[in-house]
């Protein structure tokens, strides 16, 4: 059996919670490949709402066994706090999650090393969600972190401290001193309680054991004898450490590559490749955004699109559709259907705009750029909106004949079909074209 994925095109925050949640009932197994606690996917459905920001969207469903890979970072305290969530509402994590044993652990001193790193770019910062990600992926592949199977083992104590001991360190080179449990830093700016936060950390990690803790590739693999797995990313293929606007990126393979490094699965297993975007563009924190409205335009977007960070809170920056964006995303996750989200948002809009090439200091071109410091000036072409309510719509005979028009537009334009699209934030308001 294959393995189905679920990409975001953009710079995140595509709704790819929603589509997971929707697809879910078609496959037996879900898996998170990469990222970590600075994604949020969004959930609703039955008249209740659900941020998820480790786990899988799939935990919902009945009958669904969810993997979390090896190549996402997992902190424990807020996993903990995640799952405690979800038991409230009737479902027992510990029985439909399983957690790879090559997943590398957040430390506390992650978190705070992250903290330091951002502030001490000043203007220049990333925009990180100081969830300690960067500093994880940066000991992995330094070969010094720690992995969830490590907490199996009769010295990880030992191992925790070397590893806490070398980030405190690092900490040092920040302007940071480590004194009576607490890291502050020289002017006092930032200050943490190191020692309550490692108490909370190992109490989080005696709950963890109540997982089962696997071989995640081997277990993956066994069952897609039988059962076929859909695959869901964090992030978007634009915040890809690799092919991403960087250095404004994550840290981690966002694209349908990191499936198979992510996971333990051969190219040859990957099967259906669902690309989400949305009918606008948004992104959180720092970076090029070609297409990006600082308008009343923008803000109407953002307002009616409820566009704040469901992990940080941050007001997410808007702006119209990017084409030249969506076809570079396209190329580089091999797309075979795409997911069009919160069409709905632009109801009211009398004219809408679509980004159809740039200039480039003065230079037309189609293609993404390289040099994403360059002065980037996006070529529109306009459509006139469909002027109805797209939430009220329960199959695709009944969508505005303007709003086909532009679902046409983009498939040619795209050269892939769009399959579902998104009319409200329930799981019912998804129309199957």
């Amino acid at each position: 059996m294959k393995v189905d994925v679920v990409l975001g095109l953009q710079w995140g925050d595509e709704g790819k919670g929603k589509i997971v949640d929707v697809l879910a009932k078609n496959y037996p197994v879900i898996c998170r490949f990469q990222g970590g606690p600075n994604a949020g996917h969004s959930l609703q459905f039955s008249g209740k709402s659900f941020v998820l920001h480790s786990v899988p969207a799939g935990v919902f469903r009945k009958n669904t066994v969810n993997v979390i890979g090896n190549g996402v970072v997992l902190d424990p305290v807020i996993f903990q706090e995640e799952c405690q969530a979800i038991a409230k509402m009737g479902v027992d994590p510990t029985k439909n999650i399983i957690i790879s044993k090559r997943a590398h652990l957040i430390l506390p001193t992650h978190r705070v090393m992250d903290a330091a790193s951002e502030a001490s770019l000043g203007k220049a910062k990333i925009g990180s969600t100081l969830k300690g990600i960067t500093p994880t992926y940066t000991d992995k592949t330094a070969r010094k972190g720690l992995r969830v199977g490590d907490v199996l083992a009769p010295d990880f104590k030992k191992r925790y401290d070397s590893l806490r001991q070398k980030h405190l360190e690092t900490l040092k080179q920040f302007g940071f001193e480590y004194l009576k449990g607490k890291v502050k830093s020289q002017d006092a700016a930032l200050e943490f309680d190191l020692k309550t936060m490692e108490t909370e950390w190992m109490k989080a990690i005696d709950y963890l054991k109540k997982f089962r803790i696997v071989d995640g590739e081997y277990e993956l693999n066994s069952m897609l004898a039988t059962k076929k797995a859909l695959a869901e990313g964090a992030q978007g293929t634009m915040l890809d450490v690799d092919f991403g606007a960087y250095p404004f990126v994550t840290s981690s393979s966002t694209i349908c590559a990191g499936a198979c490094t992510g996971l333990g699965v051969a190219p040859g297993k990957i099967g259906k490749v669902y690309g989400v975007f949305k009918a606008y563009c948004t992104r959180v924190g720092s970076g090029p955004f070609p297409t990006e409205l600082s308008d009343a335009v923008g803000e109407e977007i953002r307002q009616k699109g409820h566009e704040f960070g469901a992990t940080t809170g941050r007001p997410r920056r808007t702006g119209w559709l990017d084409l030249p964006a969506l076809k570079f995303a396209i190329m580089v996750d091999g797309v075979t259907d795409l997911i069009m989200m919160k069409a709905d948002v632009l109801d009211t809009f009398d004219t809408i705009k679509v980004a159809v090439g740039y200039k480039v200091n003065g230079k037309k071109t189609d293609r993404y750029p390289f040099d994403t410091a360059a002065v980037i000036e996006p070529v529109y072409k306009e459509f006139k909106g469909w002027k109805k309510d797209l939430t009220k719509c329960k199959s695709g005979a009944e969508l505005p004949a303007a709003f086909k028009r532009y679902i046409a537009f983009i498939e040619k334009e795209l050269g892939v079909k769009i399959t579902y699209v998104s009319v409200g934030p329930d799981r019912s308001q998804t129309i199957k074209l």
